[in-house]
């Protein structure tokens, strides 16, 4: 009984914070997802994590992954060619998927100078998105490799998935940006 009294408790908390985590650190202004699909997402995410750890240790550090609606997003670095079509697998095999977008590089095929413009880039971006009014910045996940900017997370209208879109054209030296943003109302148990 106590155990229930307790997990109720959380979940009653997690609720009414007005900001909640999602995946693996990235916090959320307003989440429209249900807490039942919260936790599907973190259940998700902490298995693909953990698989990956059990594959190889330096996975731990070396990859990222983000749910959101059953949408699994890979970032971080691996040695060889073989190794990003093993983790990009393992993803798919994740119980409850919808899709994988794969960010993972390949490592010697960037060098320092690249890596610090990616840094820049994904820096400009995060603080335009801040200051923008329209936007709801930590609903967003970023990440530049090579140029490339990914934009992964939720947007409550149209509006805001433009303006984002709109900010990240703004910067300079970006080779090609690669948006998966969705819409509040496309989460998939919000349409039942």
């Amino acid at each position: 009984m106590k155990k229930i009294i307790n997990v109720t408790l959380i979940l009653f908390l997690t609720a009414c914070s007005s900001a909640t985590q999602f995946g693996a650190g990235v916090n959320i202004t307003f989440d429209p997802r249900t807490i039942g699909m919260q936790i599907d997402d973190t259940i998700m995410q902490k298995n693909l994590s953990a698989r990956l750890a059990l594959a190889d240790k330096k996975y731990f550090i070396s990859i990222q992954s983000e749910v959101l609606d059953g949408r699994i997003f890979l970032s971080g670095k691996v040695d060889k060619p073989e190794e990003k079509i093993k983790i990009t697998k393992m993803a798919w095999e994740t119980n409850g998927v919808r899709s994988v977008k794969n960010a993972i590089t390949i490592k010697g095929q960037s060098n320092f100078k690249s890596t610090a413009k990616d840094i820049l880039i994904t820096s400009q971006l995060r603080t335009a998105l801040i200051f923008n009014k329209k936007t709801k910045a930590r609903n967003y996940t970023l990440e530049t490799v090579n140029k490339n900017v990914y934009i992964f997370g939720i947007a409550m209208d149209e509006e805001e998935k433009k303006e984002v879109i709109n900010e990240a054209n703004k910067i300079y030296n970006i080779k090609e940006i690669i948006p998966s943003i969705y819409l509040a109302t496309e989460l998939s148990r919000t349409k039942l």
